[in-house]
């Protein structure tokens, strides 16, 4: 595992460049209170026994006057197979901070630099059904945009012995807190996530 952060741009490039044989996931995420994180933690402990992962949070440093302004985090996303985007349901969508990546990479966009990586997501909401499905739709969307191939959950919700997809949602990962908590069943659909997003990117690699 990495942490994508700006001071270790140097770093990261070089360990990406020498693990270039490796299929590489990118988890690129927003979180306030840690719940995204959480979740963004599981998705890479289920990816990297496949795959070499960089988990890349946004933070307050990244946001410049309104824009997402880290060339490293970008560079990372270049450099890999799959990408799994994150990010809490904040008014029925994204947080602005995610927004603010997202548009940050319209320059990847008009290159179709990150086409036929394969993309996943998850994101987490006060309520059960609390607009969770907009924020996946969001990242379908954004994938399509960059020719991305969308990797979403093959476990149907309410059939798990395991409770896997508590909330029956096979675009992506949606979660909600039960008193204040994230259940072990959503945290376990997010390392499963994490596995199947690594295994389909395997099959990409060039």
């Amino acid at each position: 595992m990495h942490l994508c952060q700006s001071m270790m741009a140097s770093k990261i490039c070089d360990h990406l460049q020498l693990a270039s044989a490796m299929t590489q996931l990118a988890i690129i995420y927003f979180s306030v209170t840690g719940t995204t994180e959480k979740l963004a933690q599981a998705v890479e402990r289920g990816a990297a026994a496949i795959a070499d992962v960089t988990l890349c949070r946004i933070g307050s440093d990244d946001i410049v006057s309104g824009r997402f302004q880290n060339e490293t985090v970008l560079r990372t996303i270049d450099a890999a197979n799959g990408v799994a985007f994150g990010s809490p349901t904040y008014m029925g969508g994204p947080s602005a901070q995610f927004k603010a990546f997202a548009d940050a990479s319209s320059d990847r966009w008009s290159k179709q630099n990150w086409a036929n990586k394969i993309a996943a997501g998850f994101t987490t909401g006060t309520c059960p059904s609390g607009d969770q499905l907009h924020t996946l739709t969001y990242f379908t969307i954004l994938a399509a945009q960059h020719g991305m191939l969308w990797c979403g959950l093959d476990v149907p919700g309410g059939e798990d012995p395991g409770g896997r997809n508590r909330l029956g949602s096979q675009l992506g990962l949606a979660t909600h807190l039960i008193d204040g908590t994230l259940p072990q069943s959503d945290l376990n659909t997010a390392e499963y996530l994490g596995r199947r997003l690594a295994q389909v990117a395997s099959r990409h690699v060039r």
